[in-house]
């Protein structure tokens, strides 16, 4: 055995180098061989020049302007051509490359939802991005394919499979896309999708991945375009969602996630054996990376003026990894383009991703900055007779009634003019990305259906009840229930709204005065829009009372104590009390003891009270009373000896001022998103169905 090494040595040495003569140098041209003049050593060495030449300046032209030398541009050329050398010589770095420059669409959105920024502007932006993206990616893998395919199928056969696939995407498109819609159309509003039909269409996508394995693509191709021709949100979209997402995300996916991670050899990726193997797959993961990350970063910054900080988040945002990643790596690795070892060092790769981008991103950008404002927009320092812009929030179709009411107290008319926008809120199922919709721009939709036809019919005759007094846009947002304060406080910012009105998350039966309904979800909602909001923001409790009376005429109140938002409150009450069928008291409570803490505020307390203390405020319906309590207990049986007098009692939220006026009521608050006496009067014991709108004065400045 020891002797037969050396030659089997010299047998792996031997070489044949065979010649051709003459050598084939100067081309006869094209039209002589009809192999092409490339055939030839002179013409492929000019056109290599021409080509390497041409790339070099190319890449100079765009990157001198930001004063990155020609070497740069020389280097970038030189993976260019190391590309084109991997091609030929049949290496599996082409395939590498090629799932490192996906930017997956489901996972971008996963990420943004991890963050907390799916429906931010950030997020919109790298949710638009990674759709385009993905066209891309699906072409590219597409490319991938007949690369890998070519010469290993007959032309008969290549021919067929394309034939095949353009079939296929006609009959999901024009067939089952169609059939999807008539089972929407035959499921009653408000009814749930009959489980036969659902089964169907679960049965479909097995076959739309069969189907695509037939004419040579993955079978996860199949799946992907039958799962865009699916109808978003309910009753379907959402009845999927309900019968699938729990079984695929908590059970299959973490056990595929898992398998895949069982089929790499990990222990090879820090080897001797694979170090340069592994050093060139980081190094491309890297090249991506950046590749990437200037693409997005150079021309918002230069060009669309993005803050440097969002421009770089959203150019990590597109560089994501996660389970579609690696789930497009083990398909290839199926397809034997590369073994165990490969796979193990992409798959550290793709984790070394999707542990540090979500970090950064998170560092790098705080939505919550975007909320906060350099101009003072509440009532107070609206001008007289300006245009009021107020933002309405509405959960449920019923929940505009409410809204109307308020509207109608706040006497719109030409002096003093209202423009009101009407966000319907509704929870995201069924769907990946949120949606804003604008029923101003819309014409129709897909399903021709809308999500707010009720509140658009109602605001519209609003808006005719009130011609020239008021003006009334319609908006409905569609995002998960822990972001729709992100939608409610980007959209106030965009619109310059002043005043942003919210229902309470409890509702009551408003014959039987019985409570109805209690939403933590809304709830939630609520707290954040009151840490987050850019101007003045109002909680309604509607109990009833507030626009169903016999009586024409509106009778308001105002408890006033003092401070920013007990003085943004008697500034709207200010503003409605110019109505002829509106009466407004102001019950001013004044401690006992009578403690200068803050003398500036005093000060403003008693400029805002002046004109209605002394009866000059030019409304003859304007009742000033004063009184005089010792504390909390005593501030209690007043509100509530007043509480059946009114039809809505305003309130300043007061959060974080002590008073006498209030001691000892504080503690005894069940909800404290609505100040003391907001508690107080939304307190389920209280018998009186008097509206509450509790008040609070723009923070964020």
């Amino acid at each position: 055995m020891a002797d037969s090494k050396p030659d089997e040595v010299s047998e792996k040495r031997q070489q044949l180098f065979c010649s051709e003569l003459p050598p084939k140098v100067n081309s006869f041209g094209y039209w002589v061989w009809k192999k092409g003049p490339l055939k030839h050593s002179l013409p492929l060495l000019q056109m290599q020049m021409i080509f390497i030449l041409g790339a070099i300046h190319m890449f100079h032209s765009g990157l001198k302007r930001f004063g990155v030398p020609m070497l740069i541009s020389e280097i970038l050329e030189y993976l260019v051509v190391l590309w084109q050398a991997w091609i030929d010589n049949g290496s599996y770095f082409p395939y590498i490359a090629a799932t490192h420059c996906l930017t997956p669409f489901p996972v971008i959105a996963s990420l943004l939802a991890d963050l907390k920024i799916l429906n931010s502007e950030l997020g919109r932006l790298a949710l638009s991005s990674a759709i385009v993206s993905d066209l891309f990616s699906i072409f590219l893998t597409i490319a991938t394919i007949v690369a890998k395919t070519r010469g290993q199928v007959s032309k008969e056969r290549a021919m067929i499979n394309m034939i095949s696939a353009v079939v296929f995407l006609l009959v999901v498109v024009y067939v089952l896309r169609p059939a999807m819609f008539w089972v929407v159309a035959q499921t009653p509003e408000g009814r749930p999708v009959k489980n036969a039909y659902l089964y169907a269409i679960i049965l479909g996508l097995f076959f739309c991945g069969l189907s695509s394995d037939f004419f040579g693509q993955y079978s996860i191709f199949g799946a992907f375009i039958f799962g865009l021709t699916v109808p978003d949100g309910p009753p379907l979209g959402s009845a999927l969602v309900e019968k699938l997402e729990s079984l695929l995300s908590l059970v299959l996916m973490p056990i595929f996630m898992v398998t895949c991670a069982m089929r790499a050899n990990l222990w090879w990726v820090f080897s001797r054996e694979m170090l340069d193997d592994a050093l060139a797959n980081f190094i491309i993961l890297f090249v991506s990376l950046i590749a990437k990350v200037g693409a997005c970063y150079i021309p918002l910054v230069r060009y669309c003026n993005m803050a440097r900080k969002d421009a770089l988040a959203l150019g990590l945002i597109m560089c994501a990894k996660g389970n579609v990643n690696v789930a497009t790596q083990s398909f290839v690795k199926d397809s034997g383009l590369y073994d165990d070892k490969v796979f193990g060092i992409l798959l550290a790769g793709t984790a070394l991703n999707a542990g540090f981008v979500p970090f950064l991103v998170k560092k790098l950008y705080d939505p919550s900055r975007t909320y906060a404002g350099y101009q003072k927009r509440n009532i107070m320092h609206c001008k007289p007779n300006s245009e009021l812009r107020i933002l309405a929030c509405v959960h449920e179709q019923d929940g505009v009634t409410s809204i109307i009411n308020l509207l109608n107290a706040s006497n719109p008319n030409r002096d003093n003019p209202i423009s009101i926008y009407v966000l319907h809120l509704i929870e995201l199922v069924g769907r990946a990305s949120p949606v804003f919709i604008s029923h101003d721009m819309q014409k129709r939709t897909v399903s021709n259906h809308s999500y707010s036809e009720h509140i658009i019919l109602a605001m519209n005759r609003y808006q005719r009840s009130h011609e020239g007094g008021a003006t009334a846009h319609v908006f409905t947002a569609i995002s998960p229930p822990k972001l729709m304060h992100e939608d409610t406080c980007t959209f106030a910012l965009n619109k310059l709204a002043v005043f942003i009105v919210i229902p309470f998350h409890r509702k009551w039966n408003y014959i039987s005065g019985s409570l109805e309904s209690d939403e933590q979800r809304i709830r939630n909602f609520n707290c954040c829009v009151l840490d987050m909001a850019p101007c003045s923001i109002g909680i309604l409790v509607d109990r009833g009372k507030l626009g169903r009376s016999a009586s024409k005429s509106v009778f308001i109140a105002v408890i006033f104590m003092g401070g920013n938002d007990d003085r943004e409150s008697l500034a709207y009450a200010t503003r409605m009390a110019s109505g002829a069928n509106v009466s407004l008291t102001v019950a001013h409570l004044l401690p006992m003891e009578d403690k200068k803490t803050n003398g500036w505020e005093n000060i403003l307390d008693d400029e805002s009270i002046k004109d209605i203390k002394h009866g000059s405020v030019g409304f003859e319906r304007v009742n000033y009373i004063q009184k005089v309590v010792k504390d909390g207990p005593q501030t209690a049986l007043a509100v509530k000896s007043m509480a059946s007098e009114f039809d809505l009692i305003i309130v300043g939220r007061r959060q974080g001022l002590e008073s006498s006026l209030t001691s000892g009521l504080t503690e005894w608050s069940e909800y404290p998103e609505l100040g003391t006496l907001g508690d107080l009067l939304a307190a389920s014991d209280l018998e009186s169905n008097a509206s509450v709108l509790v008040v609070q004065q723009q923070r964020k400045l």
